[in-house]
């Protein structure tokens, strides 16, 4: 069943729509990450299904009726937002109890049910306890249990870990996954964070400017970007203009092998940093080291071919080459993705290939894989 249906929604701020003929489903039980950058749309998808933004044209549906004229209070639905926005001079009991009050519930029922979601929160007890006492990630699960409590047909998550450093997002990201398994929630996040989005969501959908560029689990949209847009937003830029012929393609890097079964003709190829092989320096695309930055568990290298595109690799710590050494370099088809051809700029031209300063290191980035 359908929990939360957009239906042709669309909405303008001058001349460019922020939303343009969007269309999406949230099944019941679901939870569904929209990820994009800023001014892609996402926010204000959002807005639109808590009614606090009007669509120009098109229609909400939420448990099968049409909400797109009915006002915020009575569409039943939940939002958290990433500023919490809790009440400073009410405690935590009273914070989680607002929603509930505001339906006139029972001062029994009320205490109980604030109870209940704090001990599933994990603030057991935290009832009496200050708002400006509590700590980041406990005033984040504060937010969280006020928006569950007047059980909300589907609840609406803002960036809901922005706010936080990142041992406490990766950490808090698992525990909401959990607990909306447990609850079964209809759960509508949106996020720039892709590692946050992949970690929460049953099925991510990437927005560019005020349009759905795909739709999928996280593992479809991660191994098979729809197009370029969505390969260079996930962070992959080893794309480069290709022609296919039979089994490999024609590229600035020489012969690049691509999946089985993928049509000839011009198309954009993107092949992953996994994808990037390193071989002795006499076999294979010759190329030199310009950098490498460590990322935790590996090393990418960037390197640069005589007379292409620069590329990156991903290899082990014990494997990684220093900056100017020379290295071969083959390419696994099954990293290789064929991308459509056309709305593309073209590739840069290729840059000095003087060996570039090693980076400082970096911690690594959230991410599936």
């Amino acid at each position: 069943m359908a929990m939360l249906r957009l239906e042709n929604i669309t909405v303008r701020f001058g001349a460019r729509p922020a939303l343009d003929a969007v269309d999406l489903t949230v099944a019941e039980h679901e939870t569904v990450c929209v990820l994009g950058p800023s001014g892609s749309g996402k926010s204000t998808l959002l807005r639109v299904v808590a009614g606090l933004q009007s669509a120009d044209t098109g229609r909400v549906w939420l448990g099968g009726r049409d909400h797109t004229r009915v006002p915020v209070h009575r569409r039943g639905v939940g939002l958290m937002f990433q500023d919490h926005q809790l009440f400073p001079q009410r405690d935590v009991g009273a914070n989680v109890a607002f929603g509930l009050r505001m339906r006139g519930t029972g001062r029994a029922t009320r205490d109980a049910r604030v109870a209940e979601l704090l001990d599933l929160v994990g603030l057991p007890g935290a009832q009496r306890r200050a708002v400006a006492q509590l700590s980041g990630g406990e005033q984040q699960r504060v937010a969280l249990a006020r928006a569950l409590a007047p059980s909300p047909s589907v609840l609406m998550l803002d960036e809901p870990l922005g706010q936080l450093d990142r041992g406490l997002r990766e950490r808090l990201v698992v525990e909401l996954r959990q607990l909306f398994d447990r609850l079964g929630t209809t759960v509508l996040a949106v996020t720039h964070d892709q590692g946050e989005a992949f970690a929460l969501a049953d099925r991510v959908v990437v927005m560019d400017r005020g349009r759905i560029a795909q739709t999928g689990t996280p593992l479809e949209v991660w191994r098979r970007p729809a197009s370029e847009f969505v390969a260079r937003f996930l962070g992959f830029d080893n794309v480069v203009e290709a022609t296919v012929r039979g089994p490999a393609a024609d590229t600035p890097w020489g012969t690049v092998p691509v999946p089985a079964g993928t049509t000839d003709g011009p198309c954009r190829l993107l092949v992953r940093p996994a994808g990037v092989r390193l071989v002795p320096g006499n076999e294979g695309l010759d190329c030199e080291v310009a950098g490498r930055t460590f990322r935790g568990d590996h090393v990418a290298l960037i390197l640069q071919p005589r007379d292409a595109p620069r590329m990156e690799a991903a290899c082990a710590l014990r494997d990684a080459p220093e900056p100017g050494a020379r290295v071969g370099v083959t390419f696994d088809p099954d990293e290789v993705v064929v991308l459509p051809a056309t709305g593309h700029p073209p590739d840069p031209p290729p840059p000095n290939r003087r060996p570039a300063p090693t980076p400082a290191p970096a911690r690594p980035a959230p991410g599936p894989g």
